[in-house]
């Protein structure tokens, strides 16, 4: 078995791909950000920037259609269900001595 390149460019990155996977609440601004970057791309120094339009969005169809999304989304505007830093960053509390003890008294 040989290892493959990720494809950047291939069905995921494809505008009617990412829009058929977007919700339909997210799709006008896809159209609109593809639309700008489609347009800036006709300069070739700004090719890069609908490449990276088109991952973004690919991304974010990704994770609108994980499950539980919508929930995880809705907990954490109304500030609920959250994980303290500490869980989830390894050497926190070293960090946060570092960064006192660094701080002028």
């Amino acid at each position: 078995m040989t290892a493959q390149p990720e494809d950047h460019h291939g069905a995921g990155h494809d505008p009617d791909d990412i829009l058929s996977r977007l919700p339909a609440e997210h799709r006008l601004q896809f159209l609109a950000d593809y639309r700008a970057a489609l347009e800036a791309a006709a300069e070739p120094w700004r090719y890069r920037q609908l490449q990276k339009v088109l991952h973004l969005w690919h991304l974010r169809a990704l994770m609108y259609a994980s499950p539980g999304h919508e929930q995880a989304r809705a907990e954490a505007a109304a500030g609920i269900n959250t994980v303290p830093a500490e869980d989830v960053i390894p050497g926190w509390a070293d960090l946060v001595a570092a960064r006192s003890a660094s701080r002028p008294a």
